[in-house]
Protein backbone atom coordinates (compact mmCIF):
# COMPACT_ATOMS: atom_id res chain seq x y z
CA UNK A 1 0.00 0.00 0.00
CA UNK A 2 2.17 3.26 -1.66
CA UNK A 3 4.56 4.05 1.27
CA UNK A 4 3.23 2.85 4.25
CA UNK A 5 3.35 -0.60 5.46
CA UNK A 6 1.41 -2.82 8.40
CA UNK A 7 2.21 -4.76 11.01
CA UNK A 8 0.94 -6.85 14.05
CA UNK A 9 0.55 -6.49 17.57
CA UNK A 10 -0.35 -9.78 19.35
CA UNK A 11 -2.21 -8.89 22.63
CA UNK A 12 -4.63 -11.72 24.46
CA UNK A 13 -5.15 -13.67 21.35
CA UNK A 14 -6.18 -10.22 19.75
CA UNK A 15 -4.47 -8.96 16.76
CA UNK A 16 -5.23 -5.43 15.29
CA UNK A 17 -3.46 -3.43 12.83
CA UNK A 18 -0.50 -0.28 13.75
CA UNK A 19 0.51 2.26 11.94
CA UNK A 20 4.34 2.74 10.96
CA UNK A 21 6.77 5.58 9.95
CA UNK A 22 6.40 6.27 6.69
CA UNK A 23 8.73 5.19 4.22
CA UNK A 24 11.92 8.16 3.27
CA UNK A 25 9.73 9.11 0.00
CA UNK A 26 6.79 10.55 2.15
CA UNK A 27 9.12 12.85 4.00
CA UNK A 28 7.73 12.75 7.12
CA UNK A 29 5.14 15.56 6.13
CA UNK A 30 2.49 13.52 8.06
CA UNK A 31 2.32 11.78 11.27
CA UNK A 32 -0.09 10.35 13.82
CA UNK A 33 -0.56 8.36 16.71
CA UNK A 34 -2.38 5.01 17.49
CA UNK A 35 -5.06 5.32 20.27
CA UNK A 36 -6.55 3.16 22.63
CA UNK A 37 -10.07 3.88 24.11
CA UNK A 38 -12.57 2.17 26.12
CA UNK A 39 -16.16 1.39 24.70
CA UNK A 40 -17.73 4.57 25.47
CA UNK A 41 -14.74 6.85 26.24
CA UNK A 42 -13.57 9.65 24.52
CA UNK A 43 -10.64 9.43 21.61
CA UNK A 44 -8.25 12.14 20.14
CA UNK A 45 -6.69 11.36 16.86
CA UNK A 46 -4.17 13.50 15.83
CA UNK A 47 -2.55 14.20 12.58
CA UNK A 48 0.60 16.54 12.79
CA UNK A 49 1.46 18.51 9.58
CA UNK A 50 5.13 19.18 8.68
CA UNK A 51 5.96 21.81 6.29
CA UNK A 52 2.62 22.44 5.52
CA UNK A 53 1.56 24.84 2.42
CA UNK A 54 -1.97 25.07 2.78
CA UNK A 55 -2.53 21.69 0.82
CA UNK A 56 -5.87 19.75 1.16
CA UNK A 57 -6.34 17.88 4.12
CA UNK A 58 -8.36 15.14 4.36
CA UNK A 59 -9.54 12.76 7.53
CA UNK A 60 -11.06 9.53 6.62
CA UNK A 61 -12.52 6.70 9.11
CA UNK A 62 -11.55 2.95 8.75
CA UNK A 63 -14.69 2.55 5.80
CA UNK A 64 -12.48 5.32 3.92
CA UNK A 65 -15.71 7.74 4.60
CA UNK A 66 -14.21 11.67 4.80
CA UNK A 67 -14.84 12.87 7.86
CA UNK A 68 -13.42 16.52 7.05
CA UNK A 69 -12.31 17.91 4.53
CA UNK A 70 -10.07 21.01 4.92
CA UNK A 71 -11.84 21.28 8.07
CA UNK A 72 -14.80 21.06 6.88
CA UNK A 73 -17.52 18.13 8.21
CA UNK A 74 -17.92 15.91 5.41
CA UNK A 75 -19.92 13.11 7.61
CA UNK A 76 -22.95 13.53 9.40
CA UNK A 77 -21.46 12.05 12.51
CA UNK A 78 -21.83 14.30 15.61
CA UNK A 79 -20.06 12.44 17.54
CA UNK A 80 -16.89 13.30 15.62
CA UNK A 81 -15.58 17.35 16.37
CA UNK A 82 -13.01 18.74 15.22
CA UNK A 83 -11.29 20.35 17.55
CA UNK A 84 -8.14 22.11 16.03
CA UNK A 85 -6.91 22.54 12.52
CA UNK A 86 -3.77 24.43 11.95
CA UNK A 87 -0.72 24.22 10.05
CA UNK A 88 1.19 22.20 12.87
CA UNK A 89 -1.84 19.56 13.23
CA UNK A 90 -5.39 18.95 12.97
CA UNK A 91 -7.04 17.15 15.81
CA UNK A 92 -10.53 15.61 15.72
CA UNK A 93 -12.69 13.99 18.91
CA UNK A 94 -14.92 11.29 18.95
CA UNK A 95 -17.39 10.47 21.52
CA UNK A 96 -19.01 7.72 22.99
CA UNK A 97 -16.64 4.97 21.17
CA UNK A 98 -18.10 1.80 20.05
CA UNK A 99 -16.62 -1.48 18.52
CA UNK A 100 -17.32 -0.41 15.13
CA UNK A 101 -15.18 2.99 15.33
CA UNK A 102 -12.19 0.43 15.42
CA UNK A 103 -9.58 0.62 12.67
CA UNK A 104 -7.48 2.81 11.13
CA UNK A 105 -7.84 6.52 10.55
CA UNK A 106 -6.57 8.28 7.83
CA UNK A 107 -4.92 11.61 7.58
CA UNK A 108 -3.90 11.89 3.46
CA UNK A 109 -2.38 15.39 2.88
CA UNK A 110 -2.93 16.63 -0.80
CA UNK A 111 0.36 18.05 -2.58
CA UNK A 112 1.82 17.36 -6.07
CA UNK A 113 2.40 14.32 -4.41
CA UNK A 114 0.12 12.65 -1.77
CA UNK A 115 1.47 11.70 1.95
CA UNK A 116 -0.90 9.54 3.86
CA UNK A 117 -0.73 8.35 7.24
CA UNK A 118 -2.71 5.91 9.28
CA UNK A 119 -3.65 6.62 13.35
CA UNK A 120 -5.22 2.97 14.49
CA UNK A 121 -7.93 3.48 16.96
CA UNK A 122 -8.59 0.36 19.70
CA UNK A 123 -11.64 -0.26 21.42
CA UNK A 124 -11.76 -1.96 24.36
CA UNK A 125 -14.23 -3.16 26.58
CA UNK A 126 -14.63 -3.22 30.24
CA UNK A 127 -16.38 -5.79 31.89
CA UNK A 128 -19.89 -5.33 33.78
CA UNK A 129 -20.61 -6.29 37.02
CA UNK A 130 -19.99 -10.20 37.05
CA UNK A 131 -23.13 -11.88 37.43
CA UNK A 132 -23.25 -14.62 40.42
CA UNK A 133 -25.52 -17.40 40.39
CA UNK A 134 -25.58 -20.53 42.64
CA UNK A 135 -26.16 -24.23 41.28
CA UNK A 136 -27.86 -25.31 44.17
CA UNK A 137 -29.15 -24.95 47.49
CA UNK A 138 -26.59 -25.02 50.02
CA UNK A 139 -27.11 -27.15 53.02
CA UNK A 140 -25.27 -27.19 56.21
CA UNK A 141 -22.13 -29.62 55.61
CA UNK A 142 -22.21 -30.00 52.35
CA UNK A 143 -20.89 -28.72 49.29
CA UNK A 144 -21.99 -25.22 47.32
CA UNK A 145 -21.17 -24.68 43.84
CA UNK A 146 -21.03 -21.07 42.58
CA UNK A 147 -20.90 -19.73 39.24
CA UNK A 148 -19.36 -16.55 38.01
CA UNK A 149 -20.15 -15.17 34.22
CA UNK A 150 -18.68 -11.40 32.60
CA UNK A 151 -20.83 -12.25 29.03
CA UNK A 152 -18.86 -9.07 27.62
CA UNK A 153 -14.65 -7.94 27.79
CA UNK A 154 -12.22 -6.62 25.67
CA UNK A 155 -9.84 -8.26 26.18
CA UNK A 156 -10.85 -11.68 28.64
CA UNK A 157 -11.36 -10.72 32.19
CA UNK A 158 -9.50 -12.13 34.87
CA UNK A 159 -12.28 -13.46 37.33
CA UNK A 160 -11.43 -13.73 41.01
CA UNK A 161 -13.17 -15.52 44.12
CA UNK A 162 -12.51 -13.67 47.21
CA UNK A 163 -13.78 -14.77 51.32
CA UNK A 164 -13.45 -13.50 54.18
CA UNK A 165 -10.38 -11.52 52.61
CA UNK A 166 -8.74 -14.76 51.27
CA UNK A 167 -8.88 -15.56 47.81
CA UNK A 168 -10.78 -18.72 46.34
CA UNK A 169 -9.66 -20.76 43.71
CA UNK A 170 -12.04 -20.89 41.01
CA UNK A 171 -12.10 -22.91 37.38
CA UNK A 172 -12.16 -20.09 34.62
CA UNK A 173 -13.27 -20.58 30.86
CA UNK A 174 -13.42 -17.95 28.20
CA UNK A 175 -15.42 -18.02 24.67
CA UNK A 176 -15.11 -15.74 21.67
CA UNK A 177 -17.90 -13.95 20.36
CA UNK A 178 -17.32 -11.80 17.60
CA UNK A 179 -14.79 -8.68 18.93
CA UNK A 180 -15.41 -9.98 22.32
CA UNK A 181 -15.08 -12.63 25.21
CA UNK A 182 -17.74 -14.55 27.38
CA UNK A 183 -15.41 -15.21 30.76
CA UNK A 184 -17.12 -17.51 33.61
CA UNK A 185 -15.56 -19.20 36.43
CA UNK A 186 -16.93 -21.55 38.95
CA UNK A 187 -16.07 -22.29 42.93
CA UNK A 188 -17.03 -25.13 45.48
CA UNK A 189 -16.55 -25.52 48.89
CA UNK A 190 -18.00 -26.55 52.04
CA UNK A 191 -20.28 -24.69 53.70
CA UNK A 192 -21.60 -24.83 57.46
CA UNK A 193 -24.33 -23.07 59.58
CA UNK A 194 -22.16 -20.58 60.44
CA UNK A 195 -21.43 -19.75 56.73
CA UNK A 196 -25.50 -18.69 56.52
CA UNK A 197 -25.01 -15.12 55.84
CA UNK A 198 -21.70 -14.91 54.70
CA UNK A 199 -20.19 -12.67 52.04
CA UNK A 200 -18.53 -14.28 48.67
CA UNK A 201 -17.28 -12.05 46.18
CA UNK A 202 -16.65 -12.16 42.26
CA UNK A 203 -13.80 -9.91 40.55
CA UNK A 204 -13.33 -9.19 37.20
CA UNK A 205 -10.58 -7.09 36.05
CA UNK A 206 -9.10 -5.81 32.32
CA UNK A 207 -7.15 -3.43 30.37
CA UNK A 208 -10.24 -1.76 29.80
CA UNK A 209 -10.70 -0.41 33.58
CA UNK A 210 -8.31 2.53 35.27
CA UNK A 211 -5.47 0.67 37.01
CA UNK A 212 -6.04 -0.43 40.32
CA UNK A 213 -9.98 -1.04 39.33
CA UNK A 214 -12.20 -3.89 39.03
CA UNK A 215 -16.15 -4.55 38.52
CA UNK A 216 -17.69 -7.24 41.82
CA UNK A 217 -20.62 -8.27 42.52
CA UNK A 218 -21.24 -9.79 46.23
CA UNK A 219 -23.23 -12.98 46.85
CA UNK A 220 -24.31 -13.24 50.08
CA UNK A 221 -24.43 -17.14 51.25
CA UNK A 222 -28.22 -19.48 52.01
CA UNK A 223 -27.33 -22.03 53.90
CA UNK A 224 -29.68 -24.00 55.39
CA UNK A 225 -29.96 -25.88 58.40
CA UNK A 226 -31.74 -27.60 61.00
CA UNK A 227 -33.20 -25.79 64.10
CA UNK A 228 -31.93 -25.14 67.51
CA UNK A 229 -34.48 -23.93 70.35
CA UNK A 230 -33.85 -22.13 74.03
CA UNK A 231 -35.88 -20.84 76.39
CA UNK A 232 -35.30 -17.61 78.46
CA UNK A 233 -37.94 -16.54 81.17
CA UNK A 234 -38.68 -13.17 82.44
CA UNK A 235 -37.87 -13.79 85.71
CA UNK A 236 -35.39 -15.74 87.41
CA UNK A 237 -37.69 -16.41 90.75
CA UNK A 238 -41.09 -16.51 90.82
CA UNK A 239 -43.59 -16.17 93.39
CA UNK A 240 -47.35 -17.14 94.11
CA UNK A 241 -49.20 -14.57 91.91
CA UNK A 242 -46.83 -13.45 89.77
CA UNK A 243 -46.51 -13.18 86.10
CA UNK A 244 -44.25 -15.13 84.19
CA UNK A 245 -43.44 -15.01 80.40
CA UNK A 246 -41.23 -17.90 78.64
CA UNK A 247 -39.36 -16.71 75.43
CA UNK A 248 -38.76 -19.28 72.90
CA UNK A 249 -35.74 -18.20 71.12
CA UNK A 250 -35.62 -20.44 67.86
CA UNK A 251 -32.76 -20.05 65.30
CA UNK A 252 -33.10 -22.47 62.14
CA UNK A 253 -32.92 -22.11 58.01
CA UNK A 254 -36.04 -21.60 56.87
CA UNK A 255 -37.13 -20.51 60.29
CA UNK A 256 -39.30 -22.70 61.59
CA UNK A 257 -42.70 -21.22 60.99
CA UNK A 258 -44.48 -22.44 63.80
CA UNK A 259 -43.77 -23.23 67.94
CA UNK A 260 -45.64 -25.62 69.88
CA UNK A 261 -45.54 -25.42 73.85
CA UNK A 262 -46.08 -28.64 76.15
CA UNK A 263 -46.11 -29.20 79.90
CA UNK A 264 -44.81 -32.65 80.19
CA UNK A 265 -47.18 -35.25 80.29
CA UNK A 266 -50.47 -32.92 81.20
CA UNK A 267 -51.75 -29.97 79.21
CA UNK A 268 -50.79 -26.39 79.92
CA UNK A 269 -52.87 -24.36 82.93
CA UNK A 270 -55.87 -23.23 81.49
CA UNK A 271 -54.59 -19.14 82.47
CA UNK A 272 -51.65 -19.97 80.02
CA UNK A 273 -52.00 -18.10 76.67
CA UNK A 274 -49.40 -19.61 73.99
CA UNK A 275 -48.87 -17.29 71.17
CA UNK A 276 -45.86 -18.31 68.85
CA UNK A 277 -42.54 -18.02 70.52
CA UNK A 278 -44.11 -16.60 73.73
CA UNK A 279 -46.12 -18.36 76.56
CA UNK A 280 -47.82 -16.37 79.28
CA UNK A 281 -48.57 -17.86 82.92
CA UNK A 282 -50.64 -15.03 84.86
CA UNK A 283 -51.56 -15.19 88.32
CA UNK A 284 -48.92 -18.21 89.66
CA UNK A 285 -49.58 -20.68 91.87
CA UNK A 286 -48.30 -23.93 93.06
CA UNK A 287 -50.31 -25.96 90.65
CA UNK A 288 -48.49 -24.64 87.45
CA UNK A 289 -45.04 -26.38 88.30
CA UNK A 290 -43.85 -28.52 86.04
CA UNK A 291 -41.50 -28.81 82.80
CA UNK A 292 -42.61 -26.84 79.67
CA UNK A 293 -41.23 -27.47 76.58
CA UNK A 294 -41.43 -25.78 73.18
CA UNK A 295 -40.62 -27.53 70.38
CA UNK A 296 -39.87 -26.28 66.50
CA UNK A 297 -39.10 -27.84 63.19
CA UNK A 298 -38.28 -27.43 59.54
CA UNK A 299 -37.49 -30.11 56.69
CA UNK A 300 -33.90 -30.43 57.98
CA UNK A 301 -34.84 -31.20 61.51
CA UNK A 302 -36.52 -30.62 65.18
CA UNK A 303 -35.44 -29.04 67.95
CA UNK A 304 -37.48 -28.87 71.61
CA UNK A 305 -36.08 -26.67 74.75
CA UNK A 306 -36.91 -27.74 78.43
CA UNK A 307 -37.74 -25.02 81.53
CA UNK A 308 -38.36 -26.54 85.04
CA UNK A 309 -41.00 -24.31 86.81
CA UNK A 310 -40.87 -23.92 90.40
CA UNK A 311 -43.54 -21.43 92.29
CA UNK A 312 -41.81 -19.94 95.44
CA UNK A 313 -44.13 -19.61 98.06
CA UNK A 314 -43.63 -17.13 100.54
CA UNK A 315 -45.52 -18.55 103.32
CA UNK A 316 -44.51 -22.45 103.56
CA UNK A 317 -40.91 -20.99 103.87
CA UNK A 318 -41.88 -18.80 106.53
CA UNK A 319 -43.24 -21.57 108.45
CA UNK A 320 -40.05 -23.78 107.82
CA UNK A 321 -37.93 -21.29 108.63
CA UNK A 322 -39.96 -20.86 111.97
CA UNK A 323 -39.67 -24.53 112.93
CA UNK A 324 -35.99 -24.63 112.54
CA UNK A 325 -34.73 -23.80 115.79
CA UNK A 326 -36.77 -25.68 117.53
CA UNK A 327 -35.41 -29.27 115.45
CA UNK A 328 -31.65 -27.98 116.42
CA UNK A 329 -32.57 -27.78 119.97
CA UNK A 330 -33.78 -31.30 120.08
CA UNK A 331 -31.23 -32.65 117.97
CA UNK A 332 -28.98 -31.45 120.67
CA UNK A 333 -30.75 -32.47 123.17
CA UNK A 334 -30.81 -36.40 121.75
CA UNK A 335 -26.80 -36.13 121.02
CA UNK A 336 -26.44 -34.92 124.81
CA UNK A 337 -28.49 -37.88 126.14
CA UNK A 338 -26.48 -40.42 123.64
CA UNK A 339 -23.30 -39.28 125.00
CA UNK A 340 -23.95 -39.66 128.50
CA UNK A 341 -25.51 -43.29 128.33
CA UNK A 342 -22.21 -44.10 126.15
CA UNK A 343 -20.05 -42.18 128.95
CA UNK A 344 -21.85 -44.30 131.70
CA UNK A 345 -21.95 -47.53 130.02
CA UNK A 346 -17.91 -46.73 129.78
CA UNK A 347 -17.48 -46.52 133.39
CA UNK A 348 -19.71 -49.48 134.54
CA UNK A 349 -17.31 -51.84 131.86
CA UNK A 350 -14.28 -50.38 133.40
CA UNK A 351 -15.15 -51.04 137.30
CA UNK A 352 -15.99 -54.89 136.31
CA UNK A 353 -13.15 -55.19 134.23
CA UNK A 354 -10.36 -53.69 136.05
CA UNK A 355 -9.97 -54.94 139.85
CA UNK A 356 -6.02 -55.34 139.93
CA UNK A 357 -3.04 -55.84 137.33
CA UNK A 358 -1.71 -59.52 138.25
CA UNK A 359 0.73 -61.54 136.52
CA UNK A 360 0.27 -65.44 136.46
CA UNK A 361 3.36 -67.75 136.25
CA UNK A 362 3.20 -71.19 135.64
CA UNK A 363 5.45 -73.99 135.84
CA UNK A 364 6.31 -77.52 137.35
CA UNK A 365 9.08 -78.46 139.45
CA UNK A 366 10.65 -75.17 139.50
CA UNK A 367 13.35 -74.13 141.33
CA UNK A 368 13.48 -71.81 144.38
CA UNK A 369 15.27 -68.75 142.80
CA UNK A 370 14.29 -65.24 141.30
CA UNK A 371 11.81 -62.17 142.33
CA UNK A 372 8.68 -64.41 142.79
CA UNK A 373 7.98 -67.11 145.50
CA UNK A 374 8.00 -70.71 143.59
CA UNK A 375 4.04 -70.39 142.18
CA UNK A 376 3.86 -73.99 141.87
CA UNK A 377 5.10 -76.85 144.08
CA UNK A 378 5.54 -80.75 142.70
CA UNK A 379 2.95 -82.99 144.24
CA UNK A 380 3.33 -86.93 144.33
CA UNK A 381 0.17 -87.03 141.99
CA UNK A 382 1.28 -85.16 139.09
CA UNK A 383 -1.27 -82.86 138.81
CA UNK A 384 -0.26 -78.84 138.25
CA UNK A 385 -1.39 -76.38 141.44
CA UNK A 386 -1.81 -73.10 140.13
CA UNK A 387 -1.42 -69.65 142.58
CA UNK A 388 -2.04 -66.23 141.74
CA UNK A 389 -0.47 -63.26 143.22
CA UNK A 390 -1.20 -59.49 142.62
CA UNK A 391 1.75 -56.85 142.68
Amino acid sequence: MDDWEVAEQKWEGLSYPVSLSAGPGAGQEVQTENVTVAEGGVAEITCRLHQYDGSIVVIQNPARQTLFFNGTRALKDERFQLEEFSPRRVRIRLSDARLEDEGGYFCQLYTEDTHHQIATLTVLVAPENPVVEVREQAVEGGEVELSCLVPRSRPAAVLRWHRDRKELKGVSSSQENGKVWSVASTVRFRVDRKDDGGIVICEAQNQALPSGHSKQTQYVLDVQYSPTARIHASQAVVREGDTLVLTCAVTGNPRPNQIRWNRGNESLPERAEAVGETLTLPGLVSADNGTYTCEASNKHGHARALYVLVVYDPGAVVEAQTSVPYAIVGGILALLVFLIICVLVGMVWCSVRQKGSYLTHEASGLDEQGEAREAFLNGSDGHKRKEEFFI
